[in-house]
């Protein structure tokens, strides 16, 4: 189902990266892979790994910091605290409830979002929903994950995600500017195709399944790229179909950041030209959860964005959970 919003805008943008960086010529060291495969196919060069003593909330919690101090607000005005991540501190609580503590914003609701790389996106529909209607003033979507903890580092696929968190907040706005519209999906049909098996209620924590690496991801990268490049589009162009607007009046697309491959293909699906496709993930990988909220923090603070630009953000995820949105910057 379409979401058209109105008067809901961002008022400012933070992230936090963890200081340990780990390079595709470290890891040829470590595993069956080969650096310039990674970058030519991948598009990542380097990524971001949490120190032993960080949790998904600690990253959180920065981000979160910066962004409330770049909306020009304390943490008292904010009321509500949605964490979207696929990596939480624990099962219980939320980690949305443990930043809410780590930064002192009593006042606040707080819970989180499980969408995987799509969570950001589902977190913005959510906050949009609750300014939109006048339930909250000043909502905070953090998007933050520690992947590098339910890695297997002796696989080949472990040169896809990094740690890293992002921020928003929303609150309201004039007319014409914010969030114009949403489209959210969700396939369950694809639930096999990036999963963790173990840690849940199907299959509790054991020993048998820590040996068997249970508790690490598993991904098929082909039907990852394959559903990417299939959903994606249609995410888009729904949305646009949804405002009245066309590909030539996105000025930026600011999406997940799955694999420059599959950016690539989406982009000339749509017929965005490459240059409006905004990507990061030569420095940080796939921070999941993260890449949408990051990546929009360092093209506010970099001065991409101007008043009037009109943003594209676009995500697919484990689920498969996929979707689009428009904003019109202020």
């Amino acid at each position: 189902m379409k979401q058209l919003v109105r008067e809901v805008k961002i008022t400012g943008t933070g992230s936090y990266l963890p200081e340990k960086v780990i390079t595709n010529e470290y890891l040829e060291t470590k595993i069956d892979t080969n650096a310039a495969w990674i970058y030519e196919n991948l598009g990542i060069k380097e990524r971001r790994i949490a120190a032993e003593n960080q949790a998904t909330s600690d990253l959180a919690s920065n981000a979160a910091l910066n962004a409330i101090e770049n909306a020009g607000l304390v943490v008292s005005d904010i009321d509500l605290i949605i964490v979207a991540t696929a990596t939480p501190d624990r099962l219980a609580p939320s980690t949305a409830a443990i930043v809410q503590d780590k930064i002192k914003a009593y006042n606040a609701v707080a819970f989180d979002i499980a969408a995987v790389c799509s969570g950001f996106l589902y977190g913005m529909s959510v906050a949009s929903q609750y300014i939109a209607t006048s339930v909250y003033d000043n909502v905070l979507v953090i998007g933050a994950d520690t992947f590098s903890r339910i890695t297997d580092w002796t696989r080949r696929d472990a040169v896809f995600f990094g740690d890293g968190a992002g921020a928003a907040i929303f609150s309201h706005g004039d007319k014409d500017e914010g969030f114009l519209a949403f489209r959210l999906y969700t396939d369950g049909r694809g639930k096999w195709n990036y999963t963790i098996p173990a840690g849940g209620s199907e299959i509790p924590s054991t020993h048998e399944s820590v040996e068997q690496g249970l508790h690490f991801f598993q991904m098929n990268g082909r039907e990852v790229y394959n559903t990417g490049t299939k959903v994606l589009p249609i995410a888009i162009n729904q949305v646009l179909a949804d405002t009245g607007l066309t590909v030539d009046d996105i000025d930026y697309m600011i999406p997940h950041q799955p694999s420059i491959k599959i950016l690539q293909k989406t982009a000339e699906i749509i017929k965005l030209p490459w240059e409006k496709v905004l990507t990061n993930m030569d420095k940080y990988a796939n921070t999941s959860g993260g890449t949408i909220p990051i990546l929009l923090d360092e093209s506010n603070r970099s001065g991409k964005l101007h008043r009037g630009s009109t943003l594209l953000f676009a995500a697919v995820g484990s689920g498969w959970t996929y979707g689009a949105s428009i904003l019109r910057w202020s």
